[in-house]
């Protein structure tokens, strides 16, 4: 893209600019809008195997529910309690929401469709993903209420808990890919399996960490049967109970953000990101950005069934998976993996 601005006579430094505001203009809308329809797409899911009918009022089958949500939260009043820290409470929703934006920079849909290509793009989604917590417990002190505060300790736990375990199973990617670069990783695994299969899900290694990734991935952004911040039961609408209107709004499409985050990641850390199921040439007529595409929404339709049909888990069940189960099993397998590439000379 560049290269396309150069071709106006402007400077590299100049077309440089220009390009990475475009990408990351679009890179932003189109998220946006994909959340707006996995929204939709969550709820039909949900009714589905309910025995509802979902959304079906507000557009034809019901497609422009989600803008119209979006439109009345717009519209309605910003409530700030009156005991609450007014800015830190403001502050929370914006720094969820622009973190959930930002880790999407070093995604890449395609070959050479990505807004920042670089080397470490698997840490800077471990660092970005990170500071997500910083939103949660800045929501629930600030809200100076009981509840919400209970909650964002909840969540703060739970979201460190299982980041511990994703990055023991990044590592065991890293392994193998040799390299920190998210489009790297994705060429890694072009006929990983039996020289044919693309993607790594086919390695017997690392089949159990692609589904300690995904478990995982369910209790980092606090779906079910994991939701343990927002139990009705319990902590009423967790530490978003105290907003209203567009702060709410901004706290709800950072998640749909960050799910749809950890979604992409399964396909491209395990799934072969762009690349088609199998080795075979009339496949890649199809663009790489529709595979990605399908691959990413087909777990996030694995995250709606589970959230239909799996029970909650009790708060102590949580913390025990994530501590005494998922964090020795990806210690061992970093050790497993680790033993036979040396033994197999993979790294000479």
């Amino acid at each position: 893209m560049t290269e396309f601005f150069q071709s106006f006579g402007m400077s590299y430094e100049w077309a440089w600019t220009v390009a990475t505001l475009v990408g990351i203009i679009t890179i932003s809308l189109l998220v946006m809008f994909s959340v707006a329809m996995v929204i939709y797409v969550d709820r039909k899911v949900l009714g589905a195997i309910m025995m509802r009918r979902g959304p079906n009022v507000v557009g034809p089958f019901g497609l422009l529910q989600s803008f119209a949500d979006g439109l009345k939260v717009f519209l309605q009043e910003t409530i700030i309690p009156s005991a609450a820290n007014k800015g830190i409470f403001l502050l929370a929703p914006i720094i969820t929401f622009t973190v959930a934006l930002a880790a999407w920079a070093v995604i890449p849909f395609d070959a050479g469709v990505v807004v920042s290509d670089i080397n470490v793009g698997l840490l800077y989604i471990l660092a970005i993903s990170s500071l997500g917590v910083y939103g949660v417990v800045m929501s629930g002190w600030a809200s100076n209420s009981k509840y919400p505060f209970f909650s964002a300790m909840r969540a703060a736990a739970q979201m460190i808990s299982y980041e511990v375990s994703i990055g023991f199973v990044l590592v065991c990617v890293v392994l193998f890919a040799g390299t920190f670069n998210m489009s790297g990783i994705v060429m890694a695994q072009q006929g990983h399996g039996l020289g044919f299969v693309n993607g790594f899900f086919f390695n017997p290694l690392l089949f159990p960490m692609f589904v300690v990734f995904f478990i995982s991935a369910l209790a980092e952004t606090a779906r079910a049967p994991f939701d343990l911040t927002e139990a009705e039961s319990e902590l009423v609408a967790g530490y978003q109970t105290e907003y209203s209107s567009m702060a709410f709004a901004l706290f709800w499409l950072g998640e749909y953000a960050n799910i749809l985050l950890m979604c992409s990641l399964c396909t491209l850390l395990f799934m072969g990101g762009w690349l088609p199921p199998v080795e075979w040439a009339p496949l890649y007529y199809v663009p790489g950005i529709v595979w990605f595409l399908l691959k990413t929404f087909f777990f996030f339709f694995l995250f709606s069934w589970i959230w239909a049909t799996v029970p909650r888990y009790r708060y102590d069940q949580l913390m025990r998976l994530g501590w005494k189960v998922f964090l020795p099993m990806s210690l061992i397998f970093v050790a497993l993996i680790s033993g036979y590439l040396m033994a197999t000379g993979h790294f000479s």
